[in-house]
């Protein structure tokens, strides 16, 4: 029979996120999660301990019977199974973790419990999408693309536009475009093609070059600005690289302020958990939102896929025969 414990842990297997905040160490998260997780699970209230026949002796107390010692069976409680000698019930839990984010970044990091982490393998091999927002600033440029590195040069922003900067962004999404294309390894001219490509399943076969599929500027203030990026087999270096060479094409410098993901996959920052979550009741309610909205997705699938009804063929006959007999009338 399986423990409040058990049932419990089955509760907590699955796919959830947690809102990853800067400058702390992706290992920190996970680790400060699983010791959330072992304290609820450990806190649930234990079954009671077995219970074994024991036999006790003792002196006879009657003074006419012989000389000896007598025994009486007694039911006592095995204390080798108490929690306070075997200590607890849960001692360590395997969480996964999925696309991760460096130190600098923050944003939506996916983590999988117990058979979530199968679950978790097969989702980063359907080729998701991730969304990041990106701040960066004109005029300096440094030796790690951030805004904390060592400065190397500085430079004018003056001149610089949002129309230029829209413009670069263009140029840089159709050259992203073109690499998708061609690490897809399909047949543009197939119907194979055409069908991946309107359910949004056009993508590179295995690893890849990190790739851009939409880039654009949703706010302007020189020499503030912010990027809105969705992308594939990216890391956040290779984006903090992308801002320094937006500077260079619009003949100036840029750094990289911040790095935030916001969307992972079917995973957003609405479903994230911040800090204060990070307890087993809401891991468990997450990962049960997560169930419920699969189950919805995949219905909706089918509902889209699944051929409009059509009438019977014997309901047609027959209303070709009512309109045949009307004309000969």
């Amino acid at each position: 029979m399986a423990t409040p414990a058990h049932r419990m842990f089955r509760r907590l297997e699955g796919l959830f996120c947690v809102y990853k905040p800067p400058g702390v160490h992706w290992k920190l998260v996970r680790d400060g999660i699983e010791t959330n997780l072992l304290k609820g699970l450990n806190a649930a209230p234990s079954r009671s301990l077995p219970r074994e026949v024991r036999f006790s002796a003792h002196p006879v107390s009657d003074p006419d019977a012989p000389k000896g010692l007598s025994l009486s069976a007694g039911s006592v409680p095995v204390l080798a199974k108490h929690p306070l000698v075997s200590g607890p019930e849960f001692q360590r839990m395997r969480v996964g973790v999925g696309h991760r984010l460096d130190s600098f970044s923050s944003g939506v990091l996916v983590l999988g419990v117990g058979n979530g982490n199968k679950a978790l393998n097969d989702l980063y091999r359907t080729r998701v999408t991730r969304d990041y927002t990106l701040e960066g600033e004109f005029g300096t440029a440094t030796d790690d693309f951030s805004h904390k590195g060592s400065v190397v040069e500085r430079s004018t922003y003056g001149h610089i536009t949002q129309d230029k900067l829209d413009k670069v962004l263009a140029m840089l999404e159709g050259a992203n475009q073109k690499a998708l294309l061609m690490y897809s390894k399909v047949d543009m001219r197939s119907q194979e093609a055409y069908e991946m490509a309107v359910h949004g399943l056009l993508g590179p076969e295995g690893k890849s070059q990190p790739i851009l599929t939409g880039l654009r500027c949703v706010q302007f203030h020189p020499p503030n600005f912010t990027l809105e990026v969705q992308c594939l087999n990216e890391t956040q270096k290779y984006l903090c690289k992308v801002v320094h060479e937006i500077g260079l094409e619009l003949r100036s410098t840029a750094v990289c302020k911040g790095v935030r993901r916001t969307r992972d996959g079917p995973f957003t920052l609405r479903d994230a958990l911040i800090h204060r979550h990070w307890t087993a009741s809401d891991v468990i309610q997450a990962v049960r939102q997560y169930h419920s909205s699969k189950k919805n997705t995949l219905y909706s699938q089918k509902q889209i896929h699944t051929p409009a009804c059509r009438p019977p063929e014997e309901s047609t006959t027959t209303v070709n025969e009512m309109e045949r007999a009307t004309k000969r009338e």
